[in-house]
């Protein structure tokens, strides 16, 4: 299923992007080890947060169009809590996350931003994103205010740059099942905020 591509900045604002056809992602034997290779030598190679981005979410989708078994790795609902991960890769000094998470249905996030660049792909249900922006004031130095709503569905991709802010709750009636890739997070860049009080803590 073709998708939409998205891009939400460090200032809150957000544009739908040109997406690569997926038959031209086609190619046989793209595996995981392949896809770490080439992210670690775009990031490598590419210093422009839209430029690198843009080639990251055609990666995402070229693993995921040729890789049906990333589609089968998510962990099963855990209503409880609402949401479940499954770690797919992790490797001392490798500076990336790459998990699948599960949500069940109207599962919302805290607002957030992640410290680092992030790509999230829905693979299964609909999600909706809240985006913010900082509004701050004498008074309120962490005050942030919505600047709108992406709706993803499955095929869908969403990047965000670093120090982008968001929220996520899980629409559709099914449990929500999600791609998600990180780049190296510092804790002391990453917040959730408080809307309420105008407050953003370390998490």
């Amino acid at each position: 299923m073709q998708g939409k591509d998205w891009l939400v900045t460090a200032d809150g604002k957000y544009q739908a992007c040109k997406s690569v056809r997926i038959w031209d992602l086609i190619t046989e034997n793209y595996r995981l080890y392949r896809f770490l290779t080439q992210l670690e030598d775009i990031l490598i190679k590419e210093s422009d947060e839209s430029v690198y981005l843009a080639q990251i979410r055609q990666l995402v989708r070229r693993l995921l169009v040729n890789s049906y078994w990333i589609k089968t790795q998510h962990p099963e609902p855990d209503y409880q809590t609402g949401t479940s991960v499954k770690l797919l890769y992790d490797e001392l000094g490798f500076p990336f996350t790459i998990q699948t998470v599960t949500f069940t249905p109207k599962t919302q996030s805290n607002i957030h931003n992640h410290g680092i660049w992030g790509i999230v792909a829905v693979l299964k249900g609909k999600e909706k994103n809240t985006i913010w922006q900082r509004n701050p004031t004498a008074e309120y130095p962490n005050k942030i205010a919505s600047s709108g709503e992406i709706i993803l569905n499955p095929g869908d991709i969403i990047s965000f740059a670093p120090g982008a802010i968001h929220s996520v709750e899980a629409i559709s009636e099914e449990p929500t099942v999600t791609f998600n890739l990180y780049g190296e997070t510092t804790s002391k860049d990453r917040f959730a905020f408080d809307i309420v009080h105008h407050t953003a803590k370390n998490f």
